[in-house]
């Protein structure tokens, strides 16, 4: 049993749409099973809601207040004690954000509007609160140690014995990527290491001579890696104009890929760029008349549309977008039934799950007629675009990848404390005038400067050293463990990775890397060589940067297995602790609309099954409790045979759905931990309940599968009412009763 008491607990995290539905089936049988070696799984509150209520909280009446959880779980993650389950959360777009003020208001939560012009103390206070909630506000808080994603050997061999559909692609192809060669973030970067510790300003000097502080107060550490990067908004008028002309000439979809989510202030304004150019005479004649009603196209047509009938002339303004919509290129459709196009909503189409799927799809996206059909996938930012390019070539010239022979690209990501890009947030500026963004050292010194006009995107992003060093220390003990080749993909052309090439060189000399093969490579070398060798079934570790991280995790998992929630996905923290994520959460929302029509939860939960028993592993170790480490084998085999008996979530009612596949596993979890001979004692304590599940199988699933096929009630989107769910999600009053009665059955 435990010794350290400190040790023995796990943080489940509460989030939001499936993952939160199947969290309310699932976790009953998770804490009744460890209850059985004296761990206590507890749960934080960290979903969209529950952020947003802890924002307001000293505001709020005392009987609506809540605890800040994130804040919390920030604080257990920088300690060795850590041991935390984070499932996908929502990383809210503007639209979103205020969907979700509005139902917890309709609940009776005293939130104010979210204010799009604030003009007062309070309308600006509580504008900077819903900042802070918005976008990727929860990974960067948790995500203190690197990350370590690679699929398990049991999900790649079911995947090779029973591989997805991929779509043919066919050589005469006309995807293309097409993305700015100047003047963006990638080729205006510039980039320092801190040769002490320092405090930073970052301010505006007007060509006026007039000067604004941006950011004060900026520290850094000795050794840190600051960049700074410039997108020339002229440039980028100018390259969207270019392609929109080029989609319609080469008679393919337009279609634009963003990270609206995580890059929260600059790709909204991007995204709004790209809105703008798609129906330039619109906003050339009713511009002015929709930013006068506060109606942007950052967030999108959805939210353009939805406040025309405000406007006098909304149905002029209305049939202005409708005409160019038709004049223009096809635009690709993200629910061509319901009208629903690529720029209705800047979260709906995110570039790291967006451009994978499309390539799976034969390299098509969805028409207006919900067909499929060639794409111009644009993607302004040169950064990172060149590596879904790479992959498209390979596929025009070799034809779609095979699941069942392919190799896989695992990764090693440098993330830890808020590292690169996705730690740009509050230092990323849309320019008010033309002058120079300069960066300043306590001392007074310009360490970077760039030129800018009104209307530019800056940004400023950091990275420590120490999760520097830890990046290069996981890669090579990763490489050495897999005995599996390690690319660092690097790019000299630009100024942050021109410097971390220095670093991991470095770095690489404090390690015994005899006998590795660990070599740098820009990402577009870096990916035409992985996927030379993927086809040759070969394995390939992609060391990278935090975004392409994320794009890679995404990229080949849904290339291999068809989805990236069967990736396992470990963060071994820097102070020692761990944090298990439990894969992505892109196509959630779809799931929810399906439970509510009709009572089915297509969510499939083998990235939590996965993450749990990396979980219980690291709990035994650090809490002395060989037990766990016997559950948690256990359930990896119980999890081996859930995928090779088909008992995941199906698609279609009439099968077995998220809480069916829950049930299934607690029955293999409980026979095998009723066959091992490792704890004889739980073995004969799991026979009892492995014999009772056995026994009541068939009454279980008629009882969970009943209830399929009508309306479901769980009493709101963003925060479900607790007890509506818990009566949707565990139905079986069968399996509930031999749940519920583990903890003193055993």
């Amino acid at each position: 049993m435990a010794t350290n008491p400190a040790a023995s607990r796990i943080i489940y995290t509460h989030t939001d749409e499936a993952p939160m539905l199947a969290t309310a089936s699932f976790l009953p049988i998770l804490q009744a099973f460890s209850a059985t070696a004296g761990i206590d799984v507890e749960t934080r509150d960290i979903s969209l809601a529950g952020r947003i209520i802890a924002a307001f909280s000293d505001l709020l009446p005392e009987d609506q207040r809540v605890p800040d959880a994130l804040a919390e779980l920030g604080e257990l993650a920088r300690s060795p004690e850590a041991n935390i389950i984070k499932l996908p959360n929502i990383s809210a777009s503007v639209p979103q954000l205020k969907a979700a003020i509005a139902e917890l208001q309709g609940q009776g939560v005293a939130l104010p509007d979210y204010p799009d012009s604030p003009a007062t103390d309070a309308e600006r206070d509580a504008r900077a609160r819903y900042d802070a909630v918005k976008g990727s506000a929860v990974n960067p808080v948790l995500r203190e140690g690197n990350s370590d994603r690679r699929a398990p050997k049991a999900v790649k061999d079911f995947a090779k014995a029973h591989p997805h559909r991929m779509g043919a692609w066919s050589a005469d192809s006309r995807t293309n990527v097409a993305t700015m060669d100047a003047d963006d973030f990638r080729h205006s970067e510039q980039s320092v290491i801190m040769p002490a510790a320092d405090t930073l300003t970052i301010r505006l000097v007007g060509a006026d001579g007039e000067t604004t502080e941006l950011k004060t107060g900026l520290g850094v550490l000795a050794g840190e890696v600051v960049d700074a990067a410039r997108l020339s908004a002229r440039a980028l008028d100018a390259f969207l104009a270019e392609q929109v002309e080029r989609a319609e000439a080469e008679g393919v979809l337009f279609s634009a890929h963003l990270k609206a989510t995580m890059m929260k202030v600059s790709d909204p304004i991007i995204f709004g760029h790209v809105v703008r150019a798609f129906f330039p005479r619109t906003f050339e004649a009713h511009g002015a008349a929709l930013e006068a009603a506060g109606l942007s196209a950052n967030n999108g047509l959805a939210g353009i549309f939805a406040g025309l009938d405000g406007l006098a002339d909304g149905d002029a303004i209305k049939a202005s977008f409708e005409e160019e919509l038709a004049s223009g290129p096809a635009l690709a459709m993200v629910d061509s039934d319901k009208g629903i196009t690529n720029l209705h909503v800047p979260s709906d189409v995110i570039v790291d799950a967006s451009m994978p799927a499309m390539i799976r799809t034969s390299g098509h996206m969805w028409n207006a007629d919900g067909e499929e059909q060639d794409t111009l996938a644009v993607i302004p930012d040169s950064s990172y675009a060149g590596v879904y390019q790479a992959v498209i070539e390979d596929c025009r010239a070799h034809g779609a990848f095979d699941p069942a022979t392919m190799g896989s690209v695992p990764n090693v990501g440098l993330m830890a404390q808020k590292a690169e890009e996705y730690g740009s947030h509050d230092k990323t500026f849309e320019i008010d005038r033309d002058g120079r963004v300069e960066v300043v050292n306590a001392a007074g010194d310009v360490l970077m400067s760039h030129d800018v006009e009104a209307g530019d995107i800056w940004r400023a992003c950091q990275t420590k050293d120490a999760p520097i060093r830890d990046w290069v220390r996981l890669a090579v003990e990763r490489a050495r463990l897999s005995q599996t080749p390690a690319i660092f993909w690097l790019d000299p052309e630009r100024a942050h990775d021109r410097n971390l090439i220095g670093l991991v060189e470095r770095y690489l000399a404090d390690h015994d890397t005899e006998g590795l093969d660990i070599t740098i490579a820009a990402p577009v070398e870096a990916c035409r060589t992985s996927i030379e060798r993927i086809r040759r079934g070969e394995d390939t570790i992609s060391v990278t940067g935090n975004v392409l991280r994320d794009y890679n995790t995404d990229l080949f998992p849904i290339l291999e297995l068809g989805t990236s929630a069967k990736m396992l996905s470990v963060v071994p923290l820097m102070n020692g602790g761990g944090l298990f994520e439990t894969g992505a959460g892109g196509s959630a929302p779809k799931h929810v609309q399906q439970l509510i029509a009709e009572d089915y939860l297509r969510w499939d939960s083998l990235g939590e099954f996965l993450a749990l028993a990396e979980s219980l592993r690291h709990l035994s170790r650090a809490a002395d409790n060989p037990r766990a480490a016997v559950i948690a084998d256990a359930l990896d085999r119980a999890t081996g045979t859930l995928l090779e008996k088909g008992q995941s979530p199906q698609r279609k009612l009439g099968t077995i759905d998220n809480r069916g596949s829950h049930f299934c596993l607690a029955l293999h979890w409980a026979r095998e931990l009723a066959q091992q001979t490792e704890d004889a004692e739980l073995a004969q304590a799991f026979a009892r309940l492995s014999a009772e599940l056995a026994e009541k199988e068939h009454m279980i699933m008629e009882e969970l599968l009943a209830v399929q096929g009508r309306p479901a009630d769980i009493g709101g989107y963003y925060r479900p009412a607790p007890e509506k769910t818990a009566a949707v999600m565990r139905p079986s009053a069968t399996l509930n009763a031999i749940i519920d009665a583990i903890a003193t059955a055993l």
